[in-house]
């Protein structure tokens, strides 16, 4: 793939993904955003976190996510959520079943739009 359609191809996650961010925000009252370009902001930062330190999450707890059949990914976009909440000032997460409920959210819109947080797709 050419260097211009990756580019355009992470922008447009990126644009997606603040999107669903902000639609997720407005649903759930445990999640706050100040504004929508720290929606916008949470998505790019999401992004760098699941291209960079979620593959080694997943490396690491392998064995648990294969007794649960999967369902520690949810734990672990849960984390991926609140170590996002600690990086970007105006984005506030009420505890770690509020980031459970906005990965499972966040999770089915970009289902919806076709769109993945994962920058590697």
């Amino acid at each position: 793939m050419s260097d211009q359609k990756k580019s355009t191809s992470i922008l447009v996650k990126i644009l997606v993904g603040g999107i669903s961010v902000l639609i997720a925000d407005y649903f759930l009252s445990g999640v706050s955003l100040d504004s929508w370009i720290t929606g916008f902001l949470l998505a790019a930062v999401i992004i760098l976190i699941n291209f960079t330190l979620k593959p080694i999450m997943v490396f690491l707890t392998f064995p648990i996510t294969l007794v649960t059949f999967g369902l520690f990914l949810l734990v672990i976009n849960a984390l991926v959520i609140l170590m996002a909440a600690e990086l970007i000032p105006g984005f506030t997460v009420n505890g770690f079943w509020w980031a459970l409920g906005f990965a499972v959210v966040l999770s089915l819109i970009n289902g919806i739009f076709g769109n993945t947080l994962d920058s590697d797709r």
